[in-house]
């Protein structure tokens, strides 16, 4: 069996654990995207929401008004469900940079039965982290579709309101 010797190729123990980092930073700058836009989803609610209490229930605005809630909700179960595919993500890079740190340690003390199973319990969750990253960002392309039927309709509904100028 050939013995395993990182002293010879120092950058394989650098990417080992860099490779892990760019992702969890990368599942950082996701989840706070995703947070925001929920937040801008919550907001967007409360107005509707607001907006609805005032108008008779046979009315015209009341019905896109309700119509825009649905699509609301279509959009806030995409994002909450891509951050929790995110938060996943993030668990696994950090987990797997960690493993990777620790099987370096047995590779260097010549644990070589330590470092094999450590190295594929940390291949094993990366893949999940990616996973889980490809999958939430799917969603987020769902979530940006529904958004944008959203603003469409908004805006047929803003120019069937709109009176053209008397000229």
């Amino acid at each position: 069996m050939a013995e395993l010797n990182f002293a010879d190729n120092p950058f394989a123990v650098l990417t080992a654990i860099v490779a892990p980092a760019i992702l969890t930073n990368a599942c950082s700058v996701l989840s706070l995207g995703t947070s925001n836009r929920i937040a801008r989803v919550v907001d967007r609610t409360r107005v509707v929401h607001h907006e609805l209490s005032g108008l008779p229930t046979n009315s015209a605005q009341y019905a896109d008004l309700v119509a825009q809630l649905t699509l609301l909700q279509e959009r806030a179960q995409y994002l909450f469900r891509s951050l929790r595919l995110f938060y996943f993500s993030l668990g696994c890079f950090v987990a797997s940079a960690l493993i990777s740190v620790i099987g370096s340690a047995m590779a260097f003390y010549h644990f070589t039965l330590g470092f094999r199973v450590l190295a594929s319990i940390g291949l094993a969750i990366g893949v999940f982290g990616v996973g889980s990253l490809v999958m939430g960002s799917a969603l987020m392309v769902a979530e940006v579709r529904a958004a944008l039927a959203q603003i469409t309709q908004e805006a047929e509904q803003a120019r069937a309101t709109l009176v053209p100028p008397a000229g």
